[in-house]
């Protein structure tokens, strides 16, 4: 037996186990996966990304990004098989029609869940070593005209916000601020500054296949 000054070394925590047997515990958070979503959405040339703002469904995407010819991409963050479980049981994946994303990925933890789990149509993306990478990719055609409905009314809704906190300006008045500097500047627009007319923006390009 051990003398009085000695003491059994405490037992060491065991690793959470996945699908494939032992791993390592996951210590990324909820909102630094999204904060990663939204980071690979620009990287995936979308060039307006929005995440976690609801919209009339009740479905509150984590991460979704347009690209050209209005095509989104939804992204869903999941940190444990729990929180991917429970995402399967929400109405807007029972009805997949009312979901946004025409593309539509999960972002987990590295072996968190397997491709023959993920719903017809998903893709998934992983995120291992500091970098995401894309495991199985999405359809591009999942989005319905209801689910485009939802989309504009998530964006619209996300508008009204930001008009309500840039009050008493409107959103037309905040966008043209760039007038008003020409009308500061004597008519010419002050040096490092374009014109809205110069700015690239894809939305104004022609629709394009995505």
């Amino acid at each position: 037996m051990p003398g009085p000054s000695e003491r059994p070394e405490a037992p060491q925590s065991l690793p959470s186990a996945g699908f494939g047997g032992i791993q390592r515990k996951h210590l990324m958070t909820h909102a630094q996966l999204v904060e990663k979503a939204v980071h690979w959405l620009r990287r995936y040339r979308c060039g307006v990304v929005l995440s976690e703002q609801a919209c009339a469904s009740g479905e509150m995407p984590d991460a979704i990004g347009w690209k050209r010819a209005c095509h989104s991409v939804l992204v869903e963050c999941k940190v444990t098989r729990a929180d991917f479980l429970a995402d399967r049981a929400k109405s807007c994946r029972q009805k997949p029609e009312q979901g946004v994303g025409s593309e539509r990925f999960y972002l987990t933890p590295a072996s968190l869940i397997r491709t023959d789990e993920l719903t017809a149509g998903w893709g998934l993306l992983e995120y291992r070593r500091g970098r995401i990478q894309m495991v199985h990719a999405s359809a591009k055609n999942l989005r319905t005209p209801t689910g485009f409905r939802y989309e504009m009314n998530l964006l619209l809704a996300s508008l009204r916000r930001v008009e309500l906190r840039i009050q008493p300006q409107c959103i037309t008045d905040f966008l043209k601020w760039k007038n008003r500097m020409m009308e500061y500047n004597r008519g010419s627009l002050p040096e490092g500054l374009s014109s809205a007319e110069e700015e690239a923006n894809v939305f104004l390009e022609p629709d394009l296949t995505c």
